[in-house]
């Protein structure tokens, strides 16, 4: 400010932003933002506009888990000031992706799309969040983004068991199962089997849901995860 960088500012305030929401300051982490927006259009910068409105999407985002957590309810069924927290982050990752079109961004609109399914999931929103987590995958895919692909295919198995697709689920945790293992992560691994397993119970197939649990139950003991 002393020196008059007004887009130094622009992403101090940024950083501030994202800083605050960590520290769960999430009213506060909304102002910097703000700024951050404000002085990015003042400046004409497109690409800090849209990092600020992905940013806000974020502060929203978190404060709607974080008001969620509260009440342990099944997607869909929250509270309205929930709901009202959770539809401005979708907003503002419209917004953002919008604008990351815009300037032709396909990382950035990855991100946008991955955290519109997570949101719309929330918001018990089941087939929205479906479409996003596809443009995700497809995306995650294009960049040969490993991790991105292994969260669009557990978050594409979430959102088909809230509409009864236990087959597809499955499907989806199994695309999930393998590609934790290609990443050699245990925690993740352990995770796609606890929820094939479930699946399976849906789908009646016992014997295969309890191959999967003992996997499950098996690599928790390994990483000692009581």
């Amino acid at each position: 400010r002393t020196i008059g960088d007004r887009i130094g500012e622009a992403k101090a305030s940024g950083n501030l932003g994202n800083t605050l929401k960590i520290l769960g300051q999430f009213d506060e982490a909304v102002v910097c933002c703000q700024r951050h927006l404000d002085i990015s259009r003042e400046q004409g910068d497109k690409v800090g506009e849209a990092r600020a409105l992905y940013n806000i999407g974020n502060v929203y985002h978190a404060k709607g888990k974080h008001l969620s957590w509260n009440t342990a309810q099944d997607p869909g069924y929250l509270p309205q000031e929930v709901k009202d927290t959770l539809q401005k982050a979708s907003e503002y990752y419209e917004r953002n992706l919008s604008l990351v079109k815009e300037l032709g961004d396909r990382a950035a609109q990855g991100r946008a799309y991955g955290n519109l399914g997570n949101t719309q999931y929330l918001l018990g929103n089941f087939s929205e969040a479906i479409a996003f987590h596809k443009e995700r995958l497809a995306i995650a895919k294009e960049f040969g983004d490993k991790a991105a692909e292994r969260r669009a295919y557990s978050n594409l198995g979430n959102a088909h068991i809230f509409l009864g697709r236990f087959d597809i689920s499955a499907d989806y945790y199994k695309k999930t199962l393998q590609l934790s293992r290609q990443l050699k992560d245990q925690a993740v691994e352990a995770q796609a089997c606890y929820s094939l397993g479930n699946t399976c119970t849906l789908l009646q197939d016992y014997e295969k849901a309890i191959e999967y649990h003992l996997r499950h139950l098996v690599i928790a003991q390994e990483l000692g995860d009581r």
